[in-house]
């Protein structure tokens, strides 16, 4: 399938995600909201693909939505050469679809892991997208800010809900209501970021952070994934011990499973297959 405003590439098992448009800060224009719901659409679905990243080229991640769409949306279409080839599909009932709402819906839901890589600036909407992610990498290079009051408006595409549930409540209305920029090492201070590497080595890491996690049994990565989630919405201990134990019966009686422990008795390396 091809994109304008992405790049798509698939090594393994490991799919990464570029957001291309690093003339205009990869901001996110019609054609790039519609064209990157629809590539986490088709990730999300790929069962040959067990770890998803997603970084920016150019010197950003995203600088957030382009403003340009609210002052002369006609225009930017004709400059930008026409819209996106893709359309979404009328059949999807992914609320908000075609937007970064839905996009961030599909990251939350999808039964893989996806790390963002942080390259550079994320600004807005796209720091909320970075939030939804299971784990970010972040260059040293990297810059965060929740710009929103700045322009008269309030954090959205999930912003409100994940930020406080990463850093805290009180750092959370810090970020927030200031519209404060801060740089890569305060974001690891503050747990926003799983680490912070050299610029140059931010997609090795990536890449290898991935691919242990791509080596993994993918049924029991989609379940803990799942199970981890649930747990920070429940409030009930025994309600979430019970619902490990229902995955793990899931999971005693796949292929992986057995294979596992045959290739652990063996002392050989075990070749999951996802069943």
């Amino acid at each position: 399938m091809a994109y304008k405003s992405l790049i798509l590439e698939k090594e393994g098992a490991i799919a990464t995600i570029t957001l291309n448009r690093p003339d205009a800060g990869n901001a996110f224009d019609f054609s790039l909201m519609v064209e990157f719901d629809d590539v986490m659409k088709v990730v999300g679905g790929d069962p040959g693909i067990r770890v998803v990243i997603i970084t920016g080229a150019g010197k950003h991640f995203s600088t957030g939505i382009d403003l340009s769409i609210f002052t002369n949306p006609a225009g930017l279409v004709e400059k930008e050469g026409g819209a996106s080839e893709i359309s979404p599909d009328p059949d999807d009932q992914t609320y908000g679809k075609g937007t970064p709402i839905a996009s961030v819906i599909r990251i939350r839901n999808m039964n893989k892991p996806v790390i963002a890589a942080i390259n550079g600036a994320v600004i807005g909407a796209a720091f909320s997208m970075v939030l939804a992610c299971d784990m970010r990498i972040a260059s040293d290079k990297a810059r965060f800010s929740m710009v929103f009051v700045k322009r008269g408006i309030v954090p959205d595409t999930g912003g409100s809900f994940t930020l406080p549930r990463i850093v805290g409540f009180p750092k959370a209305c810090e970020l927030i209501l200031t519209g404060d920029t801060i740089d890569a090492a305060e974001a690891d201070r503050i747990g926003l970021v799983n680490r912070v590497v050299p610029h140059d080595d931010l997609m090795t890491a990536a890449r290898e952070l991935a691919g242990k996690i791509a080596k993994n049994p993918p049924l029991a990565v989609e379940m803990a994934k799942g199970d981890l989630y649930n747990a920070m919405a429940e409030t009930d201990f025994m309600e979430q011990m019970k619902r490990e134990e229902a995955s793990q019966s899931k999971l005693l009686n796949t292929e992986d499973f057995m294979e596992a422990a045959t290739a652990f008795l063996e002392k050989r390396e075990p070749q999951f297959k996802g069943r």
